[in-house]
């Protein structure tokens, strides 16, 4: 995560203009950019799983289902790996404003790939590119509108509000059209409309990107010149062992899951020891850091489930969910387009509610623990559904989507706010890609897991994954207080 967007520009507001609904003119364009990105994001997320599984002659590629989610897993938990790469090229290399032009870019050159190249190819090429460039848009796109207000600009929330609505309308829409046209024309048109979409939100942006504050052109943290050739040949050296590990059958796309959790599990025991044995950080900030340690495996359990979305739910929808709607089938993808309409609904009614409750509403722990018991509770309302293939209603799946939304909305706008709050001076940076690493191991495994995910005989699945995310979840409800105490006053 950028580090801008805690220093919004103090020149920020100046000719901005009261133009987009009371807002900014530039947040429309940031606006359209995040909508059009996560058009493109969900609708080719919505058709991926099953164009994996589906046979040749569904126009799939006909692989197993475990090897299927292991990629989409995998490709998700890369994004959130690149989340980090993109903070760190804007602060040392590029700024913010020109990492997400080139990010966007990237996000749409990927989904090219995925229409033109075939078969595994497309997919490797199309797949790596889209996750790069994600990362470097979640990175930089939020920071680029906090720097769109001064801090005492009375309309940032409002600000920050409808950009957000652009990112729910994004999501919303992109699966019921790329659905509608996989199952009229096949997937690579449906990915082809996915890079329509990103090319649409490059080209406003690319008309937009000049009314920005000159602050987002700013590098924080340059790079010196001298250190350049020794980070590219570190880069080259990287992609060098990636590629052999491939030329010789080390990584494979059945186990690419495994490898990215591998990488994730390292790098985040790599960051907390380097935190925490620092002597540049006081007793206080130590303290912080070590509450941070059962929210972050508490946090990757929420996220083990819930991005199951474009897994096992997925699959759930293709064989056992009835999709008849007055005499037509709905696309499989579409019930991805359910989780965005409830976040829209309810995502003002939580920030009302926390608002209300001021400082009695429950301290950051609590909200953890709950979020993580309401999933598990929503996996197990998968036990509910009649047997066989086409028997699960379609209301009952809302329902259960609605229940992900209630414990998304208890854990995710807090998270990744609250790593700031606990961050050392020294690390803030460090404490922000922590995050990250525990929503893309979360990420990672919802792949690798879906793996064991049959629907002839899913009672165990669900049953199982419900009880270790409501034990978790519990358990740091439990320990709430003594982890409220090691964090020192923050709530």
């Amino acid at each position: 995560m950028s580090t801008h967007t805690d220093t919004p520009a103090t020149s920020g507001t100046e000719g901005a203009g009261h133009g987009f609904f009371g807002q900014p003119w530039p947040l429309a364009s940031l606006f359209g950019v995040e909508m059009w990105e996560r058009f493109s994001f969900y609708g080719m997320q919505g058709i991926l799983v099953i164009y994996l599984y589906y046979s040749a002659a569904e126009g799939g590629l006909g692989i197993s289902e475990a090897t299927a989610t292991g990629i989409v897993g995998a490709y998700g938990g890369s994004v959130y790996l690149a989340t980090i790469l993109g903070a760190w090229v804007a602060d040392r290399l590029l700024g913010p404003e020109r990492t997400l032009f080139v990010s966007a870019a990237v996000v749409m050159a990927g989904h090219v790939a995925l229409a033109l190249i075939p078969d595994l190819g497309g997919v490797a090429v199309g797949l790596g590119l889209v996750a790069l460039g994600s990362g470097g848009v979640k990175a930089n796109a939020t920071s680029l509108v906090g720097s769109l207000y001064a801090e005492d600009d009375e309309r940032r929330d409002a600000g920050f509000s409808l950009f957000y609505m652009g990112i729910n309308i994004g999501a919303f829409v992109g699966p019921l059209l790329t659905g509608v046209l996989q199952e009229s024309k096949g997937f690579h048109w449906g990915f082809g409309l996915a890079a329509v979409g990103m090319a649409l939100g490059l080209a406003q942006y690319t008309w937009g990107r000049r009314s920005l504050p000159d602050s987002t052109h700013e590098v924080s943290n340059p790079l010196p010149s001298s250190e350049r050739l020794r980070y590219a040949g570190a880069l080259a050296a990287f992609v060098v062992v990636v590629a052999v590990l491939v030329v010789v059958g080390l990584i494979t796309a059945e186990n690419l899951a495994n490898w990215v959790l591998g990488v994730v599990s390292v790098a985040a025991v790599a960051y907390f020891v380097v935190i925490l044995s620092s002597s540049e950080i006081t007793d206080v900030e130590r303290s912080r850091v070590w509450s941070f340690v059962p929210l972050f495996v508490c946090n990757a359990v929420f996220w083990s489930l819930y991005q199951q979305q474009f897994t096992v739910v997925e699959i759930f929808a293709d064989k056992r969910l009835d999709r008849s709607l007055f005499g037509w089938e709905m696309p499989v993808s579409w019930v991805n387009s359910i989780n965005p309409v409830f976040v829209i609904v309810l995502a003002g009614a939580f920030a009302a509610l926390w608002t209300r409750l001021g400082d009695r509403q429950p301290v950051t722990p609590v909200k953890f623990g709950l979020g993580t018991v309401v999933m598990g509770l929503a996996f197990w309302m998968f036990l509910l559904a009649p047997g066989g293939a086409g028997a699960a209603p379609l209301l009952l799946l809302a329902l259960i989507l609605l229940v992900f939304t209630l414990g998304e909305l208890l854990i995710s706008p807090v998270g990744l706010s609250l790593s700031t709050k606990l961050a050392p001076a020294r690390f803030h940076t460090q404490m922000v890609a922590l995050y990250f690493l525990s929503v893309a191991f979360g990420t990672a495994m919802a792949g690798k897991l879906g793996g064991f995910y049959d629907p002839t005989d899913e009672t165990g699945y669900f049953l199982v994954l419900g009880a270790v995310a409501v034990a978790v979840g519990a358990l740091v409800l439990v320990a709430s207080r003594p982890i409220a105490r090691l964090m020192h006053g923050v709530h």
